[in-house]
């Protein structure tokens, strides 16, 4: 480790801030004006940066410290080897930086032989060695130099690339076209998040590394072993990012064995896996053996890099890479598998294994350090007792961060004391117990939490789980807090909770020990094993408070009888999706908050099944055609989710349900209308009727719902009118309606102070349609008449909050769009694209934040107003009738990226382009005469220029 700094960085495990996407490495002599050029043109269009030396006369002499910043600071490097490469001396001095760089700091390295036998560039014969006769006599006295240049050329020949005369039959636009996808595939990938506090993860990264002998053309498996908690996931995530660039195609596969043991587990990682790699959606793979054949067929030309992270049976390993050969994927492929089970390597036929190592003492110091204290290392007076416990813990990291965070805000000496008198009482180094101690220091509520989240609520949205855990009565926010500071749980990016493995391992270990032979005993049943036995012997007792069991696969096809249930008095968490039930309701658990049963086969829900203390009602694909046929008062039901109900002909009285929340009818198909009582819901925050294409209308009362925050009526294709009275809905926050048949919006919209995101895109109602008609029979754009349409909404004003606004495509002819357009002073961003308006409003220049404008394929559009200082970026691409640009263009110093292309009218740009330009799109652009001042532009930040077709 180094001491030097701060000692948490760590090269491999975190994401190197790149300035540019890809460095071009090229002869100027035979391929600048030529190939290279094309093939800059294909990288920009594609929106890829890229760097290219603008130096057409390079003199014989050391590359600059410019180009030397250039290639450090670019993610992926392309060596167009041509015929004249080898006669200079920049371009064997910018090889040999770039194979520096590769080694040093990861730059993905790629080739392409541009009318040159890749084993002439090898061994240095052919031109290449008539370049080196020439080299061997200038540089007779710099043998070393020469000698370097030798090895980096062959270096650079064994990686995998491209070869012109192999690829496409030598057609250049097709081979510079399949060069740009692979690199898109590449830059558009992302690193994965490692770990807050990496500590010692470089050198044992770089013992991987050795064992996957990335230059090898084979097709190699790599295992990486050790027992839970030792951070074998941790090390083939550094690996991972440090590699996944140097693929054509690549996947990391997270909680293998977790996901095998879920119905279709396996199936959906193969269309994570396929999706990864070929980038394309609506691969649905519904068993294993179908994404076998798809992996085998689709991948086998491909080489790839896979991770399969905690593997432990080899039916797991073969869904996804076949046998031993591996022979599914293409040469230079590498697998890696985490495993704890040292046994199962050699079944896979793994080459080489990697024990994963416990940290030693100064990188175990180190790491509950960071979590204990927040610094890397000891504070005063607590440097021995933080020796004490690493002493006890070992070089677990797992241990070492919960346990250091469980002290983080103890710091009192006899807190620490006391803790370190409990590990003494633990066998040394085993972990499940350490952990142990972490969960036995919480009190009783803050277990309860910890264990339903262990078996039932990880990955589930944090707000859905805790308006459940709420009303169990367990104080979810205080003890969600706690849980997460004490590193037993975390919270992902999408608000979904998350456990470590070993962790959630633990907390299924402490329900199973409740009664080790009899599941019917335990709090909380999980294992579907355990769950068919019970339900099907009739073995439930009142101890169990919480049950699941996922029947979407059809394992169980004869119906089980409520009489199962007659004992769980105390249960509260019950999912049975896709099961049948025979017999009375009326013997489920009276005590129930979480329902959910996805595919309820009944028509409506019997009055005999007791729901009075219901907090979440998850019924999701049922045959629900009326929820109930009688009054229901259930005061404490705060989420109701019958989402594609295909069935569903109407929504219950509300006025039972005074503390709804959420109401999801997303793909209620047949929905004909909501019910008049749905304006008593005064919580409800979240209403949902995305693809209800047959609801024509909403009640009035809907505009009641002062609480309400989201709205999305998007896909209800026959919803013409929003209520007037919509403006009373102070709370709304999100609307979004598009593919609606919505034409204008009420006139109360403007007392929305509250709304953030409005959009009407695609929304297409009868007299949309017409204008439309009209439009299209006339033979160009500029020969139909000036359409004066309704407005959209009267008036943009009190609509102080909008940030984002989206009325494209939805035909909005001039007039269409209020004049104080400029009244929206929070505006962020504004779409309008394939509308059939002539110009804009002149107050948009009013839009102080407006960072985005998107007015595409508004083919009438013939001018631009004067545009706000605030635009970053403006895409204005296919407005075919445009003929200048806004006056004001040159001035506005926050833009940074412009898209004009496919423009027939367009004459000039204006003289000065602003200094912040990044990225200058004019393609196509076949009027255009003369291009506008560069010298504007500071040269480091302009580095997109699309001019091709001009």
């Amino acid at each position: 480790m180094n001491n030097q700094g701060d000692k948490t960085s760590s090269s491999y495990s975190l994401p190197r801030p790149w300035t540019h996407e890809v460095f071009l490495s090229f002869s100027c002599e035979d391929t600048r004006k030529g190939f290279t050029d094309h093939l800059y043109a294909a990288l920009t269009r594609a929106g890829i940066n890229t760097y290219r030396d603008e130096n057409e006369l390079r003199r014989e002499e050391d590359i600059s410290l410019e180009m030397v910043k250039a290639i450090e600071e670019s993610r992926i490097a392309l060596i167009v080897f041509s015929k004249n490469y080898a006669s200079s001396r920049w371009c064997l001095d910018e090889l040999v930086k770039i194979l520096e760089c590769k080694r040093i700091i990861g730059q993905t390295v790629l080739p392409i032989f541009y009318y040159v036998d890749p084993s002439d560039v090898r061994k240095q014969s052919g031109t290449f060695a008539q370049a080196f006769d020439r080299h061997e006599i200038q540089f007779k006295l710099e043998t070393e130099k020469v000698a370097s240049w030798r090895k980096a050329l062959t270096e650079a020949a064994n990686l995998s690339g491209w070869d012109l005369q192999n690829i496409a039959n030598g057609y250049e636009s097709k081979f510079i076209q399949k060069i740009v996808d692979e690199i898109l595939t590449k830059v558009n990938q992302t690193p994965l998040f490692i770990a807050k506090y990496p500590v010692g993860i470089d050198s044992r990264v770089e013992k991987v590394n050795v064992l996957l002998d990335i230059e090898s053309n084979d097709v190699r498996i790599i295992g990486i072993c050790g027992m839970g908690g030792v951070g074998k996931t941790t090390i083939a995530k550094a690996i991972y990012n440090l590699l996944f660039l140097q693929f054509e195609g690549s996947s990391f596969l997270p909680n293998v064995r977790e996901s095998s043991e879920q119905p279709n587990g396996l199936a959906h990682l193969q269309e994570h896996l396929l999706f990864d790699i070929l980038h394309k959606e609506n691969l649905q793979i519904r068993y294993v053996a179908r994404g076998v054949n798809v992996i085998r067929e689709r991948l086998r030309c491909k080489k790839v890099l896979i991770v399969l992270d905690d593997v432990d049976q080899l039916y797991q390993f073969k869904a996804f890479c076949g046998g031993r050969t591996c022979d599914w994927f293409g040469p230079g492929s590498r697998i890696i598998v985490t495993t704890r089970d040292k046994d199962l390597v050699k079944q896979i036929g793994v080459e080489e294994v990697y024990e994963a190592e416990e940290l030693d003492f100064c990188e175990s110091l180190e790491l509950f350090s960071c979590h204990a204290f927040r610094k890397n290392s000891p504070i005063e007076n607590y440097i021995e007792l933080s020796e004490s416990v690493v002493k006890y813990v070992g070089g677990l990291p797992l241990a070492l961060e919960v346990i250091g965070s469980s002290l983080f805000s103890k710091r009192s000496i006899l807190e620490w004391e006391s803790t370190i008198n409990k590990l003494k009482n633990v066998p040394h180094n085993q972990i499940q117990s350490i952990l142990r101690l972490s969960f036995d220091a919480l009190d009783e509520t803050q277990k309860d939490i910890l264990l339903d989240i262990a078996c039932f609520f990880i990955a589930r949205d944090k707000d859905d789980a805790s308006r459940i855990l709420e009303g169990c009565g367990f104080f979810p926010d205080i003890g969600i807090r706690d849980l997460v500071q004490r590193s037993l749980i975390t919270i992902d990016n999408q608000k979904k909770l998350r456990m470590y493995d070993l962790l959630r391992d633990m907390g299924r270990e402490i329900v199973h020990e409740e009664s080790p032979k009899e599941p019917g005993k335990r709090s909380r049943l999980w294992f579907h094993g355990d769950v068919h036995d019970v339900l099907n012997k009739n073995k439930g007792t009142e101890p169990v408070e919480g049950l699941i069991l996922d029947n979407s696969s059809q394992l169980f096809e004869v119906p089980l009888s409520t009489m199962a249930f007659k004992n769980m008095h105390k249960l509260r968490l019950l999912q049975i999706n896709y099961l049948q039930l025979m017999g009375s309701y009326e013997l489920l658990s009276k005590k129930l908050r979480w329902l959910c049963w996805h595919g309820f086969p009944l028509t409506s829900i019997p009055s005999s099944f007791n729901l009075d203390k219901l907090v979440d009602l998850d019924i999701q694909h049922s045959r629900i055609k009326i929820v109930w046929k009688e009054f229901k008062l259930l005061k404490n039901l705060k989420v109701l989710n019958l989402s594609h109900s295909s069935c569903l002909i109407k929504t219950p009285n509300f006025i039972g349900l005074p503390n709804l929340e959420k109401l999801i009818l997303e793909s209620c198909k047949t929905l004909l209308e909501i019910h008049q009582s749905i304006g008593f819901l005064n919580k409800l925050i979240f209403l949902n009727l995305k693809d209800c294409n047959n609801l024509v209308n909403l009640p009035r009362s809907i505009c009641k719902l002062t609480s309400l925050v989201n709205l999305t009526l998007t896909g209800c294709s026959k919803l013409r009118n929003l209520p007037e009275e919509l403006g009373n809905m102070e709370s709304l926050m999100e609307l979004h309606a598009d593919g609606t048949a919505i034409t204008k919006l009420p006139l109360s919209i403007s007392h929305l102070r509250n709304l953030k995101s409005l959009s009407l895109r695609g929304s297409k109602g009868p007299l949309s349609r017409s204008w439309y008609s009209l439009f299209s029979s006339w033979r160009s754009p500029r020969m139909a008449p000036n359409l004066i349409s309704t407005p959209v909404l009267a008036s943009f004003s009190g609509l102080h909050s909008l940030r984002e606004l989206d009325l494209g495509y939805c035909n909005l002819s001039d007039g269409a769009i209020p004049f104080d357009l400029g009244s929206l002073l929070s505006l962020q961003t504004m779409k309008l694209s394939g509308n059939n308006f002539r110009s804009l409003p002149a107050s948009i220049n009013h839009l102080s934040r407006l960072e985005l404008l998107i007015v595409d394929h508004c083919a009438r559009l013939d001018q631009l107003p004067e545009l706000p200082s605030s635009l970053v970026l403006l895409a204005a691409k296919s407005c075919t009738s445009m003929e200048r640009m806004p006056v004001n263009m040159g001035l506005l110093s926050k833009l940074s990226s412009v898209s004009l292309n496919d423009y027939t009218r367009l004459k000039s740009l204006p003289e000065d382009l602003p200094s912040s330009l990044r990225s200058l799109s004019i393609e196509s652009c076949k009027s255009l005469e003369g291009l506008p001042n560069f010298a504007s532009v500071t040269s480091r930040s302009f580095y997109k220029f699309k001019k091709s077709v001009c």
